[in-house]
């Protein structure tokens, strides 16, 4: 009787110990409640590129360039909305032909580039996109939509030497400008912002701001911008120096610091980033390194990661870990509903999209170069 009262004594003591102990994680998948491919089927082989928004009546929009593959003339800007919980086929809303613009041929068929959704508040939906035969060699145009995406204005080219958001959303700032993050690839990777006070019917320029602190010139493209409030802003960018670039703006991006380089590794490959309604910060982003002495690292895994103030990151979540690469140029927004979104290229055959709960991220200290371990 007394080694049965010992033995159950000692399991409830177990099981006391065992309750308070922190559950390990098995894998990097909390918070994602949505995993699916925008379209299953499509004219074209090959697509890259996703953007994504939400329309003022709270649907979402994707678009993604897509054809024989990317810098073949073939390359046209696509768009899918998800209508009833579906997501409607491609809709082919772009092609490479451009009249009276200098630079362009009037009757030459160009690959098109990087689109870019923004949706103005109680306005129309935005798609800014590129077309030329190369990034150091396009031009910048844009079409709008009335109605959430279903038709579409004719094409109109941005202003000389303007080319919109080169990559990643628009920020709509405090001071009420919209603030595009904007790179060239011509003479050397070099950030610039474009900047409109009413929504692109006129523009301004800031910067390029290409000076670094630790090596001289960075080569950065392709910035996404975080809102820290009080007119603070900052930026993460895709960068050649094997980490994730920065630089910071105290007065709603008129001015910038210097770039520097954060803790994050580089892979030399797109990022996007948003400020969430809650004041964090999130990442997406391949957290690898490019290997020495190559060009470019792989675009496998993808990861996200969540930060307070910008500077320190958490790890969050592994979106994709197949060895087949890749998964890249992704792009993440934060619904109405306080959810997250990301769309993203998926071995440049499909777009996949994901949903997020913030609420039910598991996070974990970033310590150094690699991801943490489980």
């Amino acid at each position: 009787m007394i080694n049965t009262v010992k033995y159950s004594i000692l399991l409830a003591f177990i099981i006391i110990f065992s309750s308070c102990q922190p559950t390990k994680r098995t894998d990097w998948k909390s918070g994602i409640l949505v995993d699916e491919f925008v379209y299953d089927t499509a004219s074209f082989p090959s697509c890259h590129a996703a953007t994504i928004a939400e329309t003022t009546e709270g649907k979402l929009v994707t678009a993604f360039f897509g054809g024989t593959k990317e810098r073949n003339p073939d390359v046209c800007i696509w768009v899918c909305r998800k209508e009833a919980d579906v997501w409607t086929k491609p809709q082919l809303v772009a092609e490479g032909f451009a009249s009276g613009v200098e630079g362009l041929s009037d009757t030459v068929r160009y690959p098109t580039w990087n689109p870019v959704l923004y949706q103005v508040p109680n306005g129309e939906l935005q798609l800014y996109y590129k077309i030329g035969p190369k990034p150091s060699d396009w031009y910048g145009f844009v079409r709008t939509s009335a109605d959430g995406g279903v038709t579409w204005s004719e094409q109109e080219a941005l202003p000389s030497g303007f080319i919109g958001p080169v990559k990643n959303k628009p920020v709509l700032v405090g001071d009420g400008s919209l603030v595009a993050g904007s790179s060239t690839e011509g003479d050397g990777w070099k950030i610039h912002f474009e900047v409109t006070k009413d929504f692109g019917k006129t523009w301004d320029m800031v910067g390029p701001i290409n000076k670094g602190q630790q090596n001289g010139d960075h080569n950065v493209i392709q910035p996404s911008i975080l809102d820290h409030g009080d007119g603070k802003l900052q930026i993460l960018a895709r960068s050649r120096s094997r980490r994730v670039a920065t630089a910071w703006s105290e007065d709603y991006g008129k001015t910038w610091s210097e770039i520097s380089l954060t803790s994050l590794p580089q892979n030399n490959s797109g990022t996007d980033a948003v400020t969430m309604a809650d004041g964090r910060h999130v990442l997406v982003y391949n957290h690898t390194l490019d290997p020495e002495g190559k060009a470019k690292g792989p675009r496998t895994p993808l990861h996200m990661s969540v930060s307070e103030d910008g500077i320190n990151w958490s790890a969050a979540l592994i979106l994709e870990d197949s060895p087949i690469s890749q998964y890249s140029y992704p792009a993440v927004i934060q619904t109405s509903d306080g959810m997250l979104h990301v769309a993203y290229t998926w071995r440049r055959k499909k777009i996949k999209h994901v949903k997020i709960d913030p609420a039910q991220l598991e996070l974990t200290k970033i310590d150094s170069l690699n991801w943490p371990s489980l």
